[in-house]
C-alpha cells in the first residue's frame, strides 16, 4: 500500500506513545515484528527508529524494549516521569518529541522518504523542514489521532487499512501493552 507513495531511501520514525493511544481506538493491537516485516516488503528501510519511556518498575517494560531490540528495531528509551498535578494527581510523561525531531534532522541525508507513525501537531515544523530539502513525508496514524496540520504537510495512511498485515494475533488485552503511556 504505502510502495506507491515511497521515492528512494527510507527511515521510519515511530513515536511509541502515540500509537499505544491509538491501538485504543483501533481496538486492536499492532504487532512490531510483523509492521516491520510490513515495511521491509513494502520499502527496504534503512532504518527504523522507536521512541519509548522506560519504566524500571513495569516488568513487561523490558521486554518490551528487548523485543523491540531483537526485531531490529533502533530503540529510543529514557526513564518516564511522574509528574505531580496536584495532591495525589500525578501524569506520567515520557515524550520524545525533540530526540525524534534531531534523529529525523540528523539522518536527512540518509533517506530521500520519511515515515513518521505519529499524528502529533509538534511534529508540524520537522516535516515542514524535510520537506523543504526536497524528501517526502508519509504519516501513519489513525482518525481521531492525527492533527490538522500533518494532515496539510504530508501523505496520510491510515492505519486502520493495514490491519491484516499487522495487527497482533494472541490472547493479551491491550491495557497490559509494555508502553508507558504518557501525554
Amino acid at each position: 500500500m504505502i510502495k506507491q507513495f515511497i521515492k528512494g531511501r527510507v527511515y521510519v520514525f515511530i513515536d511509541a506513545a502515540n500509537i499505544f493511544y491509538s491501538q485504543r481506538t483501533l481496538k486492536w493491537r499492532i504487532s512490531y515484528e510483523k509492521l516491520k516485516k510490513y515495511f521491509e516488503k513494502e520499502c527496504s528501510p534503512g532504518q527504523i527508529f522507536i521512541y519509548t519511556a522506560n519504566d524500571s518498575k513495569r516488568p513487561n517494560q523490558e521486554k518490551f524494549i528487548k523485543m523491540l531490540e531483537g526485531a531490529g528495531f533502533k530503540v529510543r528509551t529514557k526513564p518516564v516521569k511522574q509528574i505531580r498535578l496536584s495532591s495525589g494527581v500525578y501524569q506520567w510523561k515520557g515524550d520524545f518529541d525533540v530526540e525524534l525531531t534531531m534523529d529525523m534532522l540528523d539522518s536527512m541525508d540518509k533517506y530521500d522518504t520519511a515515515i513518521l507513525m505519529s499524528g502529533d501537531s509538534d511534529f508540524a515544523p520537522v516535516v515542514d523542514r524535510i520537506k523543504s530539502h526536497g524528501k517526502l513525508i508519509i504519516v501513519m496514524s489513525v482518525k481521531g489521532h492525527i492533527s490538522k496540520e500533518l494532515l496539510e504537510r504530508a501523505k496520510y495512511i491510515n492505519l486502520k487499512k493495514l490491519r491484516k498485515e499487522i495487527e497482533l494475533i494472541n490472547k493479551i488485552p491491550l491495557a497490559s501493552e509494555g508502553e508507558v503511556r504518557h501525554g
